[in-house]
């Protein structure tokens, strides 16, 4: 039965991000609190372990994503590997913020960040193009910064570099396979890092390597990866901006939900 639920959560996670362009992770964590609520898991570990069960499935669905784009000619490598050496020390610094903060406060910071891209969306918030292409240095930082956060969130970080690369005169077509490439590094990355923070913890349990629970990590990775392709189509028969705003609605819901 419990896989059951995991199996239809990735499904359902699939869909949306196909349907809308951001990473599952969004709707990942909260159902998996949810569910590992239900479960009666104890309460100081539940959201860390969903939040690294969730990178941990965005390893998955985020290689699909990467090799489509990467078919299409469409990501900035040299971009992409400036902000991965930055992303990777940064999400492994978030993991251990992550762990230093207690579940019930991380879970109104990750329904904070759920109503602020809601409201985003919601308005149609797009940033302008301002300054040149960054170089070195500054795509370091900012893969740090950007790893750090998604960790924190569980995220596989497009609604956090996309704005960023869009900013800096980066196509939005190039920004968006790019930040789906970036996905990869900083689900392997905060993934492994959640492993270890979690590592030994007596109140995990069973079937669990650090804050990554087996169960859900497979039965989400099973279905996640085709439904996502089904929610990609189903995209180009649908309005945008309905799409935008039933997204927004449902963000803005989860985000409340952690704070009722």
């Amino acid at each position: 039965m419990e896989l059951l639920l995991y199996l239809v959560l990735g499904s359902a996670a699939g869909v949306l991000a196909g349907l809308f362009g951001v990473g599952g992770g969004l709707i990942i964590v909260p159902v998996l609190v949810l569910s590992f609520t239900s479960q009666g898991m104890a309460t100081e570990i539940l959201t860390h372990l969903a939040v690294g069960t969730s990178l941990a499935t965005i390893v998955f669905t985020s290689i699909n994503s990467l090799l489509e784009h990467h078919r299409k000619g469409a990501v900035r490598w040299p971009l992409f590997r400036w902000l991965t050496l930055g992303i990777v020390l940064g999400a492994a610094l978030g993991a251990m913020t992550a762990s230093l903060i207690q579940g019930p406060l991380l879970q109104k910071i990750i329904g904070t960040f759920a109503i602020i891209v809601a409201a985003q969306m919601a308005l149609d918030l797009k940033p302008k193009a301002s300054l040149g292409v960054p170089g070195k240095p500054t795509l370091t930082v900012a893969g740090g910064v950007i790893g750090w956060a998604s960790a924190i969130f569980g995220i596989g970080g497009g609604s956090l570099t996309v704005p960023f690369l869009v900013w800096r005169s980066v196509p939005i077509q190039q920004a968006v396979a790019t930040s789906a490439a970036c996905g990869l590094p900083i689900a392997i990355a905060g993934a492994l890092s959640f492993m270890v923070t979690g590592w030994g913890n007596p109140s995990l349990p069973q079937w669990s390597v650090g804050f990554v629970y087996l169960p859900a990590l497979l039965g989400i990775a099973l279905t996640s990866m085709f439904f996502a392709r089904f929610g990609a189509r189903l995209a180009h028969r649908l309005s945008p901006l309905l799409l935008k705003r039933l997204f927004a609605l449902l963000l803005f819901s989860v985000g409340l939900s952690f704070f009722i």
